[in-house]
Formats: C-alpha cells, structure tokens, sequence
C-alpha cells in the first residue's frame, strides 16, 4: 500500500497539495475510494481513503488509525563526508532503512567533489527526495531529515551545542577502540555516526574531531571503503543497542 509523509497533524480530513497530490493523481493515477497509508508529523499512522480531487489537491478520509512501530530507540544521525559520483545517494537511501533519524553531508579536506553553492543545494534535494522515497518504501514513521551541506568545522560546532549526545568517528588510524568497546560505555541515547571520505580524516582533522569531543574507533583489522564504514557502523549500532536482529 502506498505511504504519504502528510506535513501536518492527521484529522477526518485532510487537503494533500503541491508534489505529493500531483504525484497521486498523474504518476499513481490514482482513483476516488483507493486507500492509503498516511504517516503525520507526529509519527501518527492512519488507514486513509481518496474522496476528492480537484485543482491539484487530493482530499483524503481517515477510516481508521494504524499501530505504527518502526522506529528505533536510538536517534542516529549519520554524518558521512562527500564521495566521489553517486555513492552518497546510496548511503542515505540504506541510512533510512536502517533507521538513521538524520544525514548531515560534510565537506572535509579530502572530500571528491568540491561543490558550488548550486550545486550543494541540488544534491541536496536529490538526496531528500531519495530519502522520502526510501522512507515510504520501508514503512518508517519519521522522515529522515537531509541537512545542507557543510563544512566539518561547523558540524563540530553544532554538535557541541547539542545536548545528551555522543560522538563516533571511524578513523583507519585507530587501532585501540574498537566501535563496540565504545558502545558498550554509551550513556546516550543520541548518536552521532561520522565517517570520512575516500582518502580518510588528515591528522589535523582527526585531532579536531577529538578536542570536539569525537572518539575514534576502529571497525576490524580491513579499512573499508567510506560508504561501507557508513553502512556497517550504522547495522552495528543499531544491533547493539537498536531494534536490528
């Protein structure tokens, strides 16, 4: 069945506009009396049925409220640095998947591609829209959000400012830590995942990640390629101390 993210709260009725009702109406063709999942912005799930269509706007019904639990009880953000053609949209269509509540691209010194404002607002909102369509398909509750991206000294400073949460980078120089070591000292229940770009963190960079309060750990004895560390260090952590397995 098909899953609308509603930008507001579930009522009777509900007015769809914009992307989502010309979606419904010209690439679903949908019909009056089909039925949909609806998720709001509350992680409200809800049965609701097609009864209008009328200047690109589709008003739905509410027929029944839904049980919905398919969210994790960590909150994840992964935080992965630039890569090279396509592979970040992979990394955030498998970041939804597995649970992630957030991605926040980064640019670091040895990030491939170097991009313009322009170009940095297009990826964007390609990587949204994948994150969207990746959330209908699994049945999450919550849209995973995609930040603009930014620079790993910023990031560093906007995490400082969050509250309650814990830092983990994956760094090929780490040898003494390793991720569930790290884990198992966890008192947080806020994640942040961060994982460097081809050619890994530069020393100062690493050193900055760790007087922001970053801990380095080591996933195995085999440096993985950037978008694999992404994927496994998210499965991992959500084995441990999430709802996967």
């Amino acid at each position: 069945m098909r899953r609308l993210f509603y930008g507001g709260l579930l009522a009777d009725t509900v007015a769809i506009t914009g992307e989502d009702a010309h979606h419904l109406m010209h690439s679903c063709r949908a019909r009056l009396g089909d039925r949909l999942t609806v998720v709001d912005d509350r992680g409200q799930v809800a049965l609701m049925e097609m009864i209008g269509f009328s200047n690109e706007q589709v008003t739905l019904k509410l027929i029944e409220p839904l049980p919905g639990d398919t969210e994790s009880p960590m909150e994840i953000i992964l935080a992965p640095c630039l890569l090279k053609g396509d592979k970040l949209d992979l990394v955030v269509q498998k970041a939804v998947e597995l649970g992630a509540v957030g991605v926040m691209p980064l640019v670091s010194q040895n990030s491939v591609p170097i991009l313009n404002e322009k170009k940095r607002q297009g990826r964007q909102e390609r990587w949204q829209k994948i994150a969207d369509e990746a959330a209908k398909q699994c049945g999450r509750q919550k849209r995973l959000v995609v930040s603009a991206v930014t620079s790993l000294t910023d990031f560093l400073r906007r995490r400082q400012e969050t509250s309650d949460s814990t830092l983990l980078f994956c760094y090929e120089n780490e040898t003494a830590h390793a991720l569930k070591e790290r884990l198992g000292e966890l008192t947080s229940s806020r994640i942040f995942l961060l994982v460097g770009p081809e050619g890994g963190f530069t020393l100062p960079e690493a050193a900055a990640i760790e007087e922001g309060g970053g801990q380095s750990v080591t996933l195995g004895k085999r440096i993985l390629r950037a978008e694999t560390a992404a994927l496994a260090i998210m499965s991992i952590v959500q084995y441990e101390l999430g709802d996967l397995g």
